[in-house]
C-alpha cells in the first residue's frame, strides 16, 4: 500500500493523522495520505502571501512554459494517474483516462491564455473635462486563492481551479475532497518541478473546521468551490469581502424533438444518464421526449442502457461502477424507492448491490419528487412526454436549478427558441447537458452557482481590472 505525503508551502510532508483510502466498489482500502490541520494551513497561507508578489510579475512566457511542462507531464503519466483516480474516484479507468487527458487540456488552454492577460486603451474626451487625457485598463491578479474541490472529478475539477490561478499570477491553496486526494497530490508533484515558485500551491485534505478557514479567512481574496447547493450558498454568506466562485451542479433538463436524428439523441442520452454512475453535475436527469417519437425512444434508450457493462473500475469493458459511497447508494436507493411508492413508474433498474447501483430509469414522475426537484447524483434519469415544444421548456425551467442543458433539434426556430428561453449557463444543440469542453464558459444561474469557470473565464474572475488616467 503507498503512503502520499502532502504539499504545504511547496514541501511533501506528512503529520500525525493519517488519512486511509478507498476504493469503493469492494471498500478495500488502496493507499493512504495525511490530514492537514490549522498549523499546516498557516503555513500554507504564509508561504502563499510570501510569493505573491513572485507569482505577480512572473513573465507570460516563463508561465506559459511551467503550464505547458505540466500538461505534457500529465500526458507522460497519464496511466500511472489514472489508475491512481480510477480506484481512489471508483470511476471507470476509460473515463479516468479521459479526465486525464481532459486535465492536461485545461493546462494547454491555461498556457494560451496566461499569453493574454487582457488590457486596453481608452479614450476620455467622451466629456469635455477629460479632454488631453487617456485611459489605460490593466488587469492585476487578486492575490492568495482558496479552492474546495469535490470527489467527483478529483483531478480536473481542481486543476479548473489551480491552472488559471498559476496562470493569472495567483497562488493557490486548494482542498480536495478527502475521498479522493490523491490525483491533485500527483499534480501536485508535477508542479513541483516547474519553475513556479514554491509555495505557489498547496494541496492539503483537511477536516471542516480547518477547511472552513478557506472560507472565512481575510487573507484569501478569492473563494473557488464545487460542490452541493446547500453547502456553497452557506459559503458566500461566510465569505465576507473575498470575491467567490460557486459551481453548484444541478437537475439537467434534454428535450427531444420530432426533428432529432432519434439514434443519436438515445445514443447520447444514456451516456449522459449513466456515465460515472450518474455522479456528475450536468448529468441528464429529466428527459422530456416528443409524444411522437416516445415509444420509439423509450424502447430503443431501455435496449441500449440494458448492455451497460457493470464491474470493478479497473476493468477495461465496465461502463458503470459502484458509488462513491454506501451512504449515496443507499440514499439514492431511497429516493427512488420513494417516488415509486408516489406513483412513478420503475421502466428498468431499480436495484441497489453494496455500493453499486444499476442504471435505473423512471416514468411518470412528478416534479415534486426528489429524484426529480433535487439533483440525484446517482444513476437515475426520469423520462416524460411532451406534445408542445413552448411547454417543454418551461417544464424543463421549472427547476430549482439552471446549469445547462441539452435540445435535440434539427429546426433553427427550435433551437433559437431554446437559447432565449432556457433558464441556464449552457444550452447544448444536438448534445446531452453533460457536454463539456474545459475552455468554454461554465457555470449557472439559480441555485446552480455563481460566476463562471472555463480557464480563460475563471482567469478573469481571479484578475482586478485597474485604471490609468494620463495626459496624452
Amino acid at each position: 500500500m503507498k503512503t502520499y505525503p502532502i504539499y504545504c508551502g511547496g514541501e511533501f510532508i506528512t503529520t500525525d493523522t493519517k488519512l486511509p483510502v478507498t476504493c469503493s466498489f469492494d471498500d478495500k482500502v488502496f493507499a493512504e495520505t495525511y490530514m492537514a490541520g490549522l498549523k499546516e494551513l498557516e503555513i500554507a497561507i504564509e508561504k502563499g502571501l510570501t510569493v505573491k508578489k513572485q507569482m505577480a510579475e512572473m513573465p507570460s512566457y516563463k508561465k506559459y512554459e511551467a503550464l505547458l511542462q505540466i500538461s505534457n507531464e500529465l500526458l507522460r503519466r497519464k496511466n500511472e494517474i489514472a489508475e491512481v483516480l480510477s480506484l481512489e474516484a471508483c470511476k471507470p479507468i476509460k473515463l479516468a483516462i479521459g479526465e486525464v487527458d481532459r486535465a492536461a487540456q485545461t493546462f494547454i488552454a491555461a498556457a494560451e491564455e496566461s499569453k493574454r492577460i487582457p488590457g486596453h486603451t481608452m479614450s476620455i474626451d467622451w466629456a469635455p473635462h477629460g479632454e488631453g487625457k487617456e485611459g489605460i485598463v490593466k488587469y492585476f491578479p487578486v492575490g492568495l486563492v482558496a479552492g474546495i474541490a469535490p470527489f467527483n472529478f478529483p483531478l480536473n475539477l481542481p486543476a479548473h481551479k489551480v491552472a488559471p490561478a498559476l496562470a493569472s499570477g495567483n497562488p493557490i491553496i486548494i482542498k480536495p475532497a478527502r475521498k479522493t486526494p490523491l490525483s491533485l497530490l500527483l499534480l501536485a508533484e508535477i508542479i513541483d518541478k516547474t519553475s513556479f515558485p514554491k509555495g505557489c500551491l498547496s494541496v492539503l485534505p483537511m477536516d471542516r473546521v480547518s477547511g472552513n478557514m478557506l472560507v472565512t479567512d481575510p487573507r484569501f481574496a478569492k473563494l473557488t468551490f464545487t460542490g452541493s447547493a446547500e453547502v456553497g450558498w452557506a459559503m458566500k454568506a461566510m465569505c465576507g469581502k473575498k470575491r467567490i466562485t460557486l459551481e453548484l451542479g444541478g437537475n439537467a433538463g434534454v428535450i427531444v424533438t420530432p426533428s432529432s436524428d432519434l439514434k443519436n439523441a438515445v445514443q447520447k442520452c444514456v451516456g449522459g444518464a449513466y456515465a460515472y454512475a450518474g455522479q456528475v453535475c450536468i448529468h441528464a436527469q429529466r428527459l422530456y421526449v416528443h409524444e411522437s417519437v416516445y415509444d420509439a425512444f423509450l424502447a430503443e434508450f431501455k435496449e441500449q442502457a440494458s448492455r451497460l457493462k457493470t464491474g470493478h473500475p479497473m476493468e477495461e469493458s465496465t461502463q458503470v461502477s459502484a458509488m462513491i459511497d454506501k451512504e449515496n447508494a443507499e440514499r439514492v436507493e431511497q429516493w427512488v424507492n420513494e417516488a415509486v411508492a408516489q406513483g412513478a413508474k420503475l421502466e428498468m433498474g431499480g436495484t441497489r448491490e453494496g455500493n453499486l447501483y444499476y442504471p435505473t430509469l423512471l416514468s411518470n414522475v412528478k416534479n415534486t419528487m426528489k429524484v426529480s426537484c433535487q439533483e440525484v447524483f446517482g444513476p437515475v434519469t426520469s423520462i416524460e412526454k411532451y406534445n408542445d415544444f413552448e411547454d417543454a421548456v418551461q417544464r424543463l425551467n421549472n427547476s430549482d436549478f439552471g446549469l445547462q442543458a441539452g435540445v435535440f433539434t434539427n429546426l433553427l426556430s427550435e433551437m433559437n427558441y431554446a437559447f432565449s428561453h432556457i433558464e441556464a449557463g449552457g444550452v447544448m444543440i444536438n448534445e446531452v447537458p453533460t457536454f463539456r469542453v474545459d475552455h468554454m464558459p461554465y457555470g449557472g444561474v439559480k441555485d446552480s452557482g455563481f460566476g463562471r469557470e472555463g480557464v480563460r473565464y475563471a482567469m478573469m474572475e481571479m484578475l482586478e481590472p485597474k485604471l490609468l488616467v494620463k495626459n496624452v
